[in-house]
């Protein structure tokens, strides 16, 4: 049974940077889109970032672009979102996913989602 277990969250002042991971375990292959997606309060879950299988495309939401940076190392089934110059409106629960399309904005292309990592920005 495949799972993604993200991790790095937790709470940071504005203009710092955290870095997350997401880590995929029972899976015999890495030939999968990833995409990072947030969910603040009373709000949607919106994609934040996705890269292709190989890491040789990627996608960023308008929000995001030119602040974070996603990659990935499929020799130990991570991925990464590396995330600058954090705002407030950045605060919100960060999940990981695994589509088998690119670029893959939408939620209803992803099949399995992790728990999901806390962030919070602190003014």
């Amino acid at each position: 049974q495949v799972q993604l277990v993200e991790a790095g969250g937790g709470l940071v002042q504005v203009g710092g940077s955290l870095r997350l991971f997401c880590a995929a375990s029972g899976r015999t292959s890495s030939s999968y889109t990833m995409g990072w997606f947030r969910q603040a309060p009373v709000k949607e879950r919106d994609v934040v970032a996705t890269i292709s299988w190989n890491g040789e495309g990627t996608y960023y939401a308008d929000f995001v672009t030119g602040r974070f940076t996603i990659s990935r190392d499929n020799l130990k089934n991570t991925v990464y979102l590396q995330m600058n110059s954090l705002k407030p409106e950045d605060t919100a629960i960060y999940s990981c996913a695994d589509s088998k399309m690119f670029p893959a904005v939408a939620r209803n292309e992803y099949q399995i989602w992790g728990q999901g990592t806390q962030v919070t920005v602190s003014s």
